[in-house]
């Protein structure tokens, strides 16, 4: 009876934790099956009729090895959108990271309205971008867009915004650094209000009376976890811009605002090359990866971390 009583309690002990493993096994396969069929088994589709020349529409396919790369590297369209894509990225992260951290500033110097600007400019982010796209086609309209209408009051004429090879990649960039500017708001005054405001005081007792020496030695270490954070979002939401260029140009006029998740989908959808458009998807995937060996490997040594 005594040993009974003594492996009572290893035996009990042994079945609840079996359960805990069948209830966690339970909680987790949903998400587990959704990720093999909604992620892993995609991607690895992709990465299989990369190498492929398989269209819709006709029977069969070939193996045709890096054909595909090497014709996206003397495809000018291909080129050309790529180019597109950097100059994009080149010209929204920086100017949405810029204006997001002067607005933060300003919002968090302030002593009232700090609710009401913060709804304000994370509008953008909750609205319906193909919505805003259609907002922005009227602002931005040659003849009867308020924009131009402005412009002539002062006796100028403005230009075809989005109709014009010269202006496109600006007008589309202006409206993504729009886009990304009140995300980055919210996590820039997120990071503010994580500084400890007894460095500030710190530093006026050491003689740093300005307020640009205090932003410079103060406030800028101590956002660069968030800036980090935000660098590397903003240029991976910045690589993937496709509905302001499907909605408002459709990659023209000549392929001025042709980029490469639109130059993916028109090869896919409208020439039906799967194949080819599968390699367009791994040159994307190859850059978004490229990032974030960025942010971990080099940048992420330059971050002093609290």
């Amino acid at each position: 009876m005594s040993d009974i009583a003594m492996h009572a309690p290893s035996m009990a002990a042994r079945r609840a934790s079996m359960g805990e493993a069948l209830a966690a096994w339970a909680l987790t396969l949903p998400a587990a099956i959704a990720y093999v069929l909604m992620l892993l088994l995609p991607t690895l589709a992709t990465v299989m009729l990369a190498f492929t020349d398989f269209e819709l529409g006709i029977d069969g396919f070939q193996w045709i090895g890096l054909d595909n790369f090497a014709e996206l590297f003397s495809d000018r369209g291909f080129m050309q959108s790529l180019r597109n894509t950097i100059i994009y990225v080149g010209l929204v992260t920086p100017g949405s990271i810029i204006g997001a951290l002067v607005l933060a500033l300003l919002i968090e110097a302030g002593t009232r309205g700090r609710t009401l600007f913060r709804a304000v400019f994370f509008l953008p982010v909750v609205s319906l971008t193909v919505a805003m796209a259609a907002a922005w086609q009227y602002l931005l309209h040659p003849t009867i867009g308020p924009l131009n209408a402005m412009l002539r009051e002062i006796g100028l004429n403005g230009p075809a915004w989005l109709s014009s090879s010269d202006t496109v990649l600006l007008s589309l960039a202006a409206i993504g650094i729009w886009e990304n500017l009140g995300f980055n708001l919210v996590l820039f005054l997120a990071g503010l209000t994580a500084i400890p405001r007894e460095l500030y005081s710190a530093a006026e007792v050491d003689g740093v009376p300005s307020a640009w020496e205090r932003f410079r030695l103060v406030t800028w270490p101590m956002l660069g976890p968030t800036t980090l954070f935000v660098l590397t979002i903003t240029m991976i939401r910045s690589v993937r811009v496709f509905d302001t260029v499907a909605v408002l140009t459709q990659g023209g006029p000549n392929k001025a605002s042709q980029v490469l998740l639109y130059t993916m989908y028109e090869e896919g959808f409208t020439y039906f090359r799967i194949g080819y458009s599968a390699a367009i998807t791994l040159v994307f995937l190859a850059i978004v990866l490229a990032l974030m060996w960025l942010q971990t490997k080099v940048l992420d040594k330059r971050v002093h971390y609290v």
